[in-house]
């Protein structure tokens, strides 16, 4: 009984630990390396930009709250991603999640005497979510000044 609930736990702990990837498919031209604090993040497209970049992040998460912190995780990288290819801009497109997949585990033992018969179960199960983000790493160009001369 204990070598059942080890491998399922072994499972659970598995499905969880990996569950982040990231993907990045080059469309421009890197430039020298930024720091990340220096990467802003837009939710609408800037006036003038050059893309760099298309970038793409995905995490499991088990809660709500859980999945607020995998997106801004996914945020996080993705803004290290972008500062790495010299992209000054994270310029957001797409958040989304998939539909949940359910994982459960239960254990059971049954007991019998002579004239009776006891059992006693215990189960339970966790709701898994798939949160994607798809953005585009960007540089956008420093606004330029107005001479009156």
């Amino acid at each position: 009984m204990r070598s059942v609930s080890r491998v399922m736990f072994g499972f659970w702990i598995l499905t969880l630990t990996a569950c982040a990837t990231s993907s990045q498919v080059l469309t421009g031209v890197p430039r020298s390396p930024l720091l990340p604090a220096g990467v802003r993040v837009y939710t609408q497209a800037p006036q003038s930009f050059e893309e760099i970049a298309l970038l793409g992040a995905t995490r499991k998460s088990v809660s709500t709250a859980g999945a607020e912190r995998a997106i801004a995780k996914m945020i996080e990288a993705m803004q290290l991603q972008a500062a790495q290819l010299g992209a000054n801009g994270l310029l957001l497109e797409d958040i989304s999640d998939s539909d949940p997949v359910s994982v459960g585990s239960g254990v059971g033992s049954q007991t019998y005497t002579h004239n009776s018969s006891i059992s006693v179960g215990l189960g339970g199960s966790l709701g898994v979510t798939k949160k994607m983000v798809k953005a585009r790493a960007i540089f956008v160009p420093p606004p330029r000044e107005l001479s009156f001369e």
